[in-house]
């Protein structure tokens, strides 16, 4: 049995230690075990335990965008002409190949995908949906969010 799709409700002290995980994934087990008044094993069990039941997914970086040259962050909303399993499928596949898609949703409403969409500059997002997006034959319309500031951007909390 798998225990990624089961439902493992967190309790406090996993709380505590994701908490901790969220504020900086580098942490020794040790000093998130001082931070949660709990001792060192328990604390490696539990978070293994999370990891395992796929609570913990992944640890990453949180990049400065604008120090690596790709600040320039757009919602581009996407319609198709038409929508079924393998052409939902090859769409997905063909954003998890694009490296300037940072986030891609399915989403409900007027239009069929959200992508989040990070270049340096106006003039590489136009070619961004010139010469990625514009070559996707199933492609209906593109509908482009600029973001001017970024107000709050931080993991949920629990």
């Amino acid at each position: 049995m798998e225990k990624k799709n089961q439902i493992y409700e967190p309790d406090s002290v996993d709380l505590d230690i994701i908490r901790e995980l969220q504020k900086d994934s580098r942490q020794s087990i040790r000093e998130i075990a001082s931070k949660v008044h709990r001792s060192p094993t328990p604390v490696f069990e539990r978070v293994r335990r999370l990891e395992s039941h796929g609570i913990i997914r992944r640890y990453t970086l949180d990049l400065d965008m604008e120090k690596i040259g790709k600040g320039f962050t757009v919602f581009c909303n996407v319609s198709l002409r038409h929508i079924s399993t393998d052409i939902h499928e090859d769409f997905a596949a063909e954003m998890l190949k694009i490296p300037e898609v940072t986030e891609c949703y399915n989403v409900s409403g007027d239009y069929d995908y959200m992508l989040k969409v990070q270049t340096p500059d106006m003039k590489s997002y136009r070619k961004f949906v010139t010469d990625c997006l514009g070559r996707i034959p199933v492609l209906d319309s593109v509908h482009s969010v600029f973001v001017m500031e970024s107000i709050k951007d931080t993991p949920p909390v629990l």
